[in-house]
């Protein structure tokens, strides 16, 4: 199937679920599915009249020039115009080409974020907490909701992990990038030589699974209850009302003691799980679907390193795109971070391009 032919195809499913809204016997479910599916059509659709008048006014130009009794300043406007739909065309291509790469279902979502202090002791936890604030600052940039569900804190103002969940426009689209391995390197306010420390921490960007997403069987959960402990073994609680649920199929653990209620942390450790769920299943396709992609992009595993924070030279650079940007500052006020956003959807978006042309 020609380009145009693609086109074509786009405008006619645009026209037809546009008569289908008209109809007066939709179901409210009918209407919002068919309200969301013309909300996205309508987008490339305009994309594409856009690209169509283009080419019909190059066209036209192209006639005026071939015309022998046009006359001269009549030619001399059409030449103009010709050469700026030239360049003008390809731009609009490839604007149309990038609407029309397969959707990522989970980007509408809302986030699970996860941080970890990995390797650096004290320091690497300081850097955890960095980066905590940094996206939660990110939050606050796009009039995101951040809300804390759990944090461990290290006693010198780092933390050894916390989970936050993030609720706004297309937050996984934005973040599901930032999984990974985020490596420092600054001297520690403690050291008195001057020596430079690397230290790490993991992010790991899941996106909120729904329950029409993942179903969790009752059957697949080992819940066990004890009681919610602070820093140094202090009782922070006198009732049994920690949750630890194990998903007996993958194995994979859930603790949650931050609130009082028993009930309260088994509600967080199951949002928590679920969406640790629907990635791996994410992941799953995505390695069946594209090794290639994966190579080019990073997997968004959080063994992987994807980022280097410089302190003496201001530097952050992203590994898997090498750009590099002398805005550490920015970055870490959250500023910034859309620059390398931005470059790593445009690589993915180019990657998935090559593939499919």
């Amino acid at each position: 199937m020609s380009l145009n032919e693609k086109l074509d195809s786009v405008l006619k499913n645009f026209e037809d679920v546009q008569a289908r809204l008209a109809s007066p016997d939709l179901t409210p479910d009918d209407m919002a599915r068919l309200g969301k599916e013309f909300n996205e059509l309508q987008k490339v659709a305009e994309k594409i009249n856009a690209y169509k008048k283009a080419q019909n006014d190059m066209q036209e130009a192209e006639s005026i020039l071939a015309e022998e009794s046009a006359d001269a300043e009549m030619k001399e406007l059409a030449n103009e115009e010709f050469y700026e739909l030239k360049e003008k065309l390809p731009e609009l291509e490839q604007e149309i080409k990038i609407l029309l790469l397969p959707k990522d279902k989970a980007d509408e979502k809302n986030a699970i974020i996860e941080f970890r202090a990995g390797a650096g002791g004290d320091e690497a936890g300081l850097f955890a907490h960095d980066l905590f604030t940094m996206y939660q600052r990110y939050a606050g940039i796009h009039n995101w909701k951040f809300e804390t569900i759990s944090i461990s804190h290290t006693g010198v103002g780092g933390i050894k992990e916390a989970v936050a969940e993030i609720t706004g426009n297309d937050v996984f689209a934005r973040l599901k990038f930032e999984s990974g391995v985020h490596r420092v390197q600054r001297v520690p306010e403690t050291e008195s030589g001057g020596r430079i420390h690397t230290s790490t921490a993991t992010v790991a960007v899941l996106p909120e699974a729904e329950d029409v997403d993942i179903e969790v069987h009752e059957k697949d959960l080992r819940v066990d209850v004890f009681r919610a402990s602070g820093p140094g073994g202090q009782s922070v609680n006198t009732t049994d009302s920690a949750v630890r649920i194990t998903h007996i199929p993958t194995g994979i653990v859930v603790s949650q003691q931050d609130e009082k209620s028993q009930h309260k942390n088994r509600a967080k450790a199951l949002k928590i799980l679920k969406a640790r769920l629907f990635e791996a299943e994410r992941q799953r396709l995505a390695d069946e679907r594209s090794a290639a992609r994966k190579g080019q992009v990073g997997t968004g595993d959080r063994s992987e390193r994807i980022r280097t924070y410089n302190f003496q030279q201001g530097r952050v650079t992203d590994h898997r795109i090498n750009l590099t940007l002398y805005k550490l500052d920015e970055m870490l006020l959250g500023t910034a971070l859309d620059e390398f956003v931005d470059a790593l959807t445009t690589e993915d978006q180019a990657v998935r391009l090559a593939e499919i042309t």
